[in-house]
């Protein structure tokens, strides 16, 4: 799996603040499932280790037609909408299993089909397949790629195996080497998986050592039913939130801000009145969509970590438009800003900045996603942190300028 915790950031559309109620925003990012399969065997991973097993029955890889039919329909959404651009995210499985062939034929068709409008094209890849051949064809037409990294070897190779047993590291290391040497300019970045037992400074600093121009850092997908690893009901226990803080201080501090950290970067921009185009914090409303290799129009796939059929909406390319998919109940609810937290979150003070987290962690198989996540504590703790640290530089910038 080329992002076995959420391979793809899902994107917010406007702020919420400055929509109409109940008026759908469009999608602007389509995660295209490429190829179904994967060439590792990472044991977090939510498509394959996780409820929703039905990768078992689609096929390998997304036809032609298929393909063609998911361009077409992304042009029609864009231009109904009067978009001036979108993100198509090709994804997987591992996506460059469909070959270097496959791929240009993916990236031709999905252009033309949403031509006039231009695509923005990016691939997030384990990094085990990214060779020389890949890199010039990217190159060639201008796609970006994001790779998928949890740390040095031993972190990284603690879960990214292949089936065999063996460690990627080495590998995903080779091919960043390749693209950071050569390709600069294609790279948009790292996604990291949070895993406890990892060093979270070692972990950040090391990589740092690629050169990113944004570090993800993903929390395990978890819920209230399925609680991720070291996530106990206690309130007054909040691991999570303890690794990240640690490595934002060590972000914070460092003058020459050699990355973005995505995830932080939202949170102080949301402190500091703005929105967020990042799901999992702020109320603006998610604006992406994703289509399977056999052509099925479904919710964010992450949804899959809580319970078989999460992400289903019952549409396809071949018949149904991107916007009847913002007529689902699952996308509205995704889209009510404020409206679509549970009574707990709307009641806390930071509802507006943590926007209830990842709404696949929400779940609980007794009241569905009517909760807050299953990363409460945590994520109220490191927001409480970074506010403190910004109020802290804001009041010392302004007694400076009195």
């Amino acid at each position: 799996m080329s992002g076995p915790v959420g391979g793809h950031r899902p994107l917010r559309g406007a702020s919420a603040r400055s929509r109409s109620p109940g008026r759908p925003v469009p999608f602007r990012q389509f995660v295209v499932k490429l190829h179904s399969r994967c060439d590792l065997a990472c044991d977090y991973c939510y498509v394959y280790t996780m409820a929703d097993q039905r990768w078992r029955s689609r096929p390998r890889s997304m036809s032609t037609t298929t393909l063609a039919r998911t361009g077409e329909r992304i042009g029609e959404h864009a231009r109904r909408h009067g978009l001036q651009r979108v993100s198509i995210i090709l994804h997987g499985g591992e996506p460059l299993l469909a070959g270097v062939a496959g791929v240009e034929r993916a990236v031709e068709l999905l252009r033309r089909g949403a031509a006039p409008v231009p695509a923005r094209v990016t691939v997030q890849t384990n990094g085990v397949r990214l060779d020389d051949s890949f890199l010039r064809l990217f190159d060639k037409l201008d796609v970006g790629v994001s790779v998928s990294l949890d740390g040095d070897r031993a972190a990284h190779d603690r879960h990214r195996r292949g089936p065999d047993g063996r460690g990627s590291h080495d590998r995903v290391q080779a091919g960043l080497h390749r693209l950071t040497g050569s390709y600069p300019r294609l790279f948009n970045g790292l996604l990291c998986t949070i895993d406890l037992r990892n060093d979270p400074v070692t972990t950040y600093r090391s990589l740092l050592t690629h050169r990113p121009p944004v570090v993800d850092f993903l929390l395990p997908h978890g819920t209230w039913s399925a609680p991720p690893a070291g996530r106990t009901p206690d309130p007054g226990q909040t691991p999570y939130a303890d690794w990240l803080i640690a490595v934002f201080d060590e972000w914070y501090a460092d003058g020459a801000q050699r990355t973005r950290v995505r995830f932080f970067d939202e949170i102080i921009q949301l402190l500091l009145g703005g929105s967020s185009r990042l799901a999992g914090v702020g109320v603006s409303p998610v604006a992406v969509a994703v289509v399977e290799t056999d052509g099925a129009i479904e919710m964010d796939d992450t949804l899959g970590a809580a319970h078989a059929g999460a992400g289903h909406t019952g549409l396809h390319v071949s018949r149904d438009a991107f916007d009847s998919a913002l007529d689902q109940p699952g996308v509205r609810a995704q889209q009510a800003g404020v409206a679509g937290l549970c009574a707990e979150c709307r009641a806390c003070d930071l509802h507006r900045v943590c926007g209830g987290g990842l709404y696949t962690h929400r779940w609980r198989a007794d009241s569905g996603f009517d909760n807050p996540s299953v990363y409460c504590a945590d994520l109220y703790r490191l927001i409480g942190h970074i506010r403190r640290t910004v109020r802290r530089d804001v009041e010392a910038l302004r007694g400076a300028a009195r």
